[in-house]
């Protein structure tokens, strides 16, 4: 006779609690900074779409420079992680040009042309 492939009721009949289970049951408390610092968000500007990805101060450990001031993004300063996301080479090309900027001079950039 054929093994079946369904998983085995709970001895105590409870769903989603098995018998053999290790651990007390307690759920980690959810880190909201840290779900939140991973998910790129889309946003359009006149100059094209943009994925922008919050970094916070906790998670920022290298010095970057901002090009909309020219000046350094240090570590432990939250700043904004930007990359293009209609690049004319794809989204990996866009990607691979990430830049990192001041959040005061991402929210305050010109959309002038030079």
């Amino acid at each position: 006779m054929p093994r079946s492939n369904r998983p085995r009721r709970p001895a105590s009949g409870k769903p989603g609690t098995a018998a053999g289970r290790k651990g007390n049951g307690d759920v980690p408390e959810l880190d909201l900074e840290r779900a939140r610092a991973g998910i790129a968000r889309r946003e359009t500007a006149p100059d094209g779409e943009w994925m922008v990805r919050t970094m916070t101060a906790k998670n920022a450990e290298k010095t970057y420079i901002c090009p909309g001031c020219s000046t350094a993004v240090l570590p432990g300063l939250a700043h904004l992680v930007v990359w293009k996301d209609d690049h004319l080479f794809g989204a990996a090309a866009g990607l691979a040009e990430r830049r990192h900027w001041h959040t005061n001079c991402w929210v305050s950039r010109s959309y002038r042309y030079r």
